[in-house]
């Protein structure tokens, strides 16, 4: 709506008449929110049969609770992982097998599920969708249940993490709590024993633990500073 306008000047007495008032003209509009482009994510699927879909109840009920029926999962955090490996093809070939191997006897004796995430980070910063983002998937002990796992081809020696793969996780964290706004955490591999005591970590296994060092905390702080104005918890500082 314009301004109201502004006094009106009288012209002198001897004037024949008084000219009208000039309107002041209309206030901008306030600039407009730049908004994102959608995301790019490429489908690209593994193996979520109905053999596997039994596995991954089985993990639940003996590691989470022995009532579950389903593998559907609330997301409430983000976990940023790296491969330890260079190929995002490779990777994907592994997390399409059904059952873990048996030379990763840790895991393996806490359940034959094999290890997968729902999303993978290629080097050049595609981001591959692997599985529903509320289906759960074997990534991380205590915290499956809640969480949506982010695997990044790398590791901390041969592949170091790229750039590219900060600014696709950073955009996929924004993605991701855009569309599930009850996630509140965003934690790396390596952080995430810190969790322990929260209400989010579910172990029935008291043994079950693993020392994990990805994604490392340089690329976590390059990650989490361009994420900064969502407010995503990290672990607790203990």
């Amino acid at each position: 709506m314009p301004d109201p306008p502004g006094p009106i000047e009288h012209a002198p007495e001897d004037s024949a008449s008084s000219p009208s008032a000039t309107p002041a003209p209309p206030a901008s509009p306030a600039p407009a929110e730049p908004t994102r482009p959608p995301l790019a994510i490429v489908d690209r699927p593994i193996t979520y049969d109905e053999a596997r879909i039994a596995r991954t109840i089985a993990y639940r009920r003996a590691h989470q609770d022995p009532a579950i029926r389903g593998v559907e999962i609330e997301p409430r955090m983000i976990i940023l992982h790296h491969t330890g490996g260079g190929s995002a093809d490779a990777t994907w070939r592994y997390f399409d097998r059904p059952t873990i191997e048996s030379a990763r006897k840790t895991i393996a004796d806490a359940g034959d599920l094999n290890v997968s995430s729902q999303f993978l980070v290629d080097r050049d910063g595609t981001i591959f969708r692997l599985m529903p983002e509320t289906s759960m998937a074997r990534h991380c002990v205590g915290l499956n249940h809640v969480a949506i796992g982010v695997e990044n081809v790398g590791d901390l020696d041969a592949h170091l993490l790229t750039d590219a793969q900060v600014e696709a996780d950073a955009a996929l964290v924004r993605d991701l709590k855009a569309r599930f706004p009850a996630i509140t955490h965003l934690i790396g591999h390596h952080e995430y024993l810190a969790m322990e005591g929260h209400p989010f970590f579910v172990e029935r296994d008291p043994k079950y633990r693993t020392r994990k060092a990805d994604p490392g905390p340089a690329f976590m702080a390059k990650v989490r500073a361009r994420v900064a104005d969502l407010g995503l918890e990290g672990p607790p500082v203990r």
